[in-house]
């Protein structure tokens, strides 16, 4: 036995507390049941001590369920989730993203709202080493595979590159649903008699031990774990998304869950558990892909497309009826009972007895943490020990070919972004938009981290990843409304992956506490370790913010000539950890920018003011690249329409490449007619916020100089041409 819970990930101490729990030695499925829902994946045992603190209270009422949470506006529910997929995409690209996608549009349709959008957040090592591009290529291929499949449109994400990714790269999948709040429903099975129906594709031992062996552990790239990648089928997912949301309405549905990680497992506990009763099963009854699966096997099992439903008792035909007809499998393979625990037997034999609250109560572990040796180290930069930029023309150009700033229209380009006809901003802005139908409100999001930021100082830039994301939102008329994160961090188990995990948690709290937004759903990602090392600790938040009226919904691309050109919020003296030294002097050093969290919400306010009473013609936020990048992309970002910009009035008191390519925090760069431009300075004014005029819109050509002197002049299509098909170049 020994050797059977070592091998499925389980401690020593952890197979002593089941011995006590159980009075008697597990059976094996038992012990496999354990396994996964006590692996970090399911259980949280390592993190949960303090995800229970993230924040909870919002300006919209907040709805948790046990998969997904959201929002409510206007008796609409907004449910939205985050999560990873990160090992079985390192492994298998395509199939890996395609079921990331697979799964998490699950958790929403299975509390009962229609998916509308889906967003990602992707990380991979440097294009120069083939295994990257294959990465790259197979995972932008399973995303569209299966969300072009299922005609949910990607609207937006992010990506970036770095060493640190090198042997595992982060696969980060959110999902966007709404419905009426009245229609949804919870993960849980109560009432003696009523069915348990297994409904959708069949099992197979594709994904067994994909939580507790994949996604539990450090990664090793051995060709042993290949077959814990589960294969997906978009159109199976279609029907069965049609099939849930018909079932649910004729009211016999009682609980609905996606049997995702851990598979039947996690259901039959889950939904045990949350209801307060207890569940008979019938494995025999279970559909199956494949003959002479052993109960552990199907228990254990992540074969994509399942759920499993409490129905009421004498609906049952009624509900198989309408999975049959949208050709899914549908059968009765078990009843809620009395007692609490959760019966397992296949042909009459008893595979696992036990109470559903011993999986789904799990140890909690306070972990040992501290800094790294070398971080004091890494935070000192003497910047007058920087060489100033011998041709300032060349130095921009070159940041804007980085692929972590270029454009990244080669990767979603492939993705059905319209679909569903409510997109109203495209991926390549600040923030994607979609209305929400039958209403004037539209819903903006976004996904956010700088994991760069938190690798020097964790605190820090988890702050700044919660405040860019609520920037990015105000940048495009919407106020931030609720958060959810996906938190990708390394081997938890060595004190110094956990300080980062620890430090990036107090860091989102406080940014969430203060902006006033709930995290109402969210997921841990540890072991993100390959034998190259850790990831750089990436807690990548998902928002969402409501825009009130859909004629406020605002781009980042300038419109028109003549326009004037403004700056909110300050440049200081800072290039720590910015994308302008490791493009161009290849390092990795200094602090993150200062983030004040008050001067931020203010800046955020000034811009939403302004943009809700129509002043504004574009706003873009100031982030990676600094001041230069954010104006040339204001220039270039719009291909079909570019315009140039004559900046002129930056003066800063400060060098040349801070102003030009520091990453300062809290600032955003504003057009608009130049009747309004009173109007905007007052509104910032008002609010504390610094504000300057610092150039007019027009021309081919980008020109910047500062206090006088001229530090750049650019042909635009000159550089659109760098910034547009960089990334596309390097995949050739």
């Amino acid at each position: 036995m020994k050797e059977a819970y070592k091998t499925l990930g389980l401690s020593d101490g952890e197979y002593g507390e089941i011995l006590k729990l159980l009075g008697r030695e597990p059976s094996l499925t038992e012990l496999a049941m354990f396994s996964v829902q006590w692996s970090e994946h399911c259980g949280y045992t390592r993190s949960k001590n303090l995800l229970k603190r993230l924040p909870k209270k919002g300006k919209y009422q907040i709805l948790v369920g046990e998969d997904a949470g959201g929002i409510v506006v206007d008796d609409i529910a907004i449910i939205f989730k985050m999560e990873s997929h990160n090992h079985p995409s390192y492994i298998e690209p395509k199939q890996g993203a395609a079921t990331g996608i697979g799964g998490i549009i699950r958790d929403i349709f299975t509390s009962g709202a229609r998916p509308i959008a889906s967003l990602n957040s992707l990380r991979f090592g440097p294009l120069a080493r083939p295994y990257n591009r294959y990465l790259l290529k197979g995972v932008v291929d399973g995303i569209q595979f299966y969300g072009n499949c299922l005609g949910v449109p990607t609207i937006g994400g992010e990506i970036y590159f770095d060493e640190s990714y090198n042997g595992n790269c982060l696969v980060n999948a959110m999902s966007i649903g709404i419905a009426k709040r009245k229609n949804l429903i919870r993960a849980k099975a109560y009432g003696t008699g009523n069915a348990i129906i297994y409904a959708g594709a069949g099992t197979g031992r594709d994904g067994i031990g994909g939580c507790s062996v994949l996604a539990s552990k450090e990664f090793c790239h051995d060709e042993e774990h290949r077959p814990a990648v589960q294969i997906g089928d978009p159109f199976t997912e279609k029907c069965l998304i049609e099939a849930t949301l018909e079932a649910l309405r004729t009211g016999f549905i009682v609980g609905l869950k996606d049997m995702g990680a851990a598979g039947l497992t996690c259901c039959t506990s889950e939904m045990a558990s949350s209801g307060g009763s207890g569940m008979e099963i019938d494995l025999s009854k279970v559909p199956r892909k494949e003959p002479g699966m052993q109960p552990w096997e199907t228990m254990m099992s992540e074969s994509q497309e399942r759920i499993l439903l409490c129905v009421k008792k004498g609906k049952e035909k009624s509900i198989k009826d309408i999975f049959h007809k949208w050709g899914l499998s549908a059968e009765v393979i078990g009843r809620v009972t009395g007692n609490k625990n959760v019966l397992i037997k296949e042909n009459g034999k008893t595979a696992a007895d036990l109470n559903a609250c011993y999986l789904t109560n799990g140890p909690a572990y306070d972990m040992s943490y501290k800094a790294p040796s070398g971080i004091k180290a890494m935070r000192i930069l003497r910047i007058k020990d920087i060489t100033l930029p011998a041709d300032y023309n060349k130095t921009l150009t070159d940041i804007l070919s980085s692929h972590s700033i270029c454009s990244k229209k080669w990767v979603y380009r492939q993705y059905d972004y319209m679909v569903q006809t409510n997109t109203m901003v495209v991926p390549g802005s600040d923030a994607a938009v979609i209305r929400l139908k039958g209403t004037n409100k539209a819903i903006a999001a976004t996904t956010d981290c700088n994991s760069r930021y938190c690798y020097v100082n964790p605190y820090k830039g988890a702050q700044i990843a919660v405040a860019e994301a609520a920037r990015n939102l105000a940048c495009s008329g919407a106020r931030p409304a609720a958060v959810t994160d996906c938190l990708n961090f390394g081997n938890p188990e060595k004190p110094e992956a956990f300080w980062y995990f620890k430090n990036c948690m107090e860091g989102i709290i406080k940014a969430c506490e203060f902006f006033k937004l709930p995290v109402v759903s969210g997921n841990v990602s540890f072991y993100n370790e390959s034998p190259q090392g850790a990831i750089y600790p990436t807690p990548a938040i998902g928002m969402i913010g409501i825009v009130e009226d859909i004629r406020s919904v605002c781009t980042q691309a300038f419109k028109d000539e003549g326009d004037i050109v403004i700056q909110l919020g300050l440049t200081k003296e800072e290039l720590g950890a910015s994308e302008y030294l490791k493009v161009t002097k290849g390092i990795v050093a200094g602090d993150a920018p200062c983030i004040d969290l008050a001067a931020e919400q203010a800046v955020r306010d000034c811009a939403y003011s302004v943009i809700e009473k129509g002043f504004i013609k574009s706003a873009h936020d100031c982030s990676e690249g600094g001041l230069g990048v954010c104006l040339a992309e204001s220039c270039i970002s719009d291909g079909e329409n570019m315009i140039g910009a004559v900046i002129n009035g930056i003066d800063f008191a400060i060098r040349e490449d801070c102003a030009l390519f520091g990453e300062s925090q809290s600032r955003i760069i504003l057009s608009c007619r130049e009747d309004k431009v009173s109007s905007v300075k007052e509104s910032a004014h008002r609010r504390g916020v610094f504000s300057r005029v610092i150039g007019r819109v027009g021309g081919d050509r980008l020109k910047i100089s500062n206090s006088g002197k001229d530090l750049v002049d650019v042909d635009i299509k000159s550089i659109y041409k760098t910034w547009a098909f960089s990334l596309e170049k390097a995949l050739r």
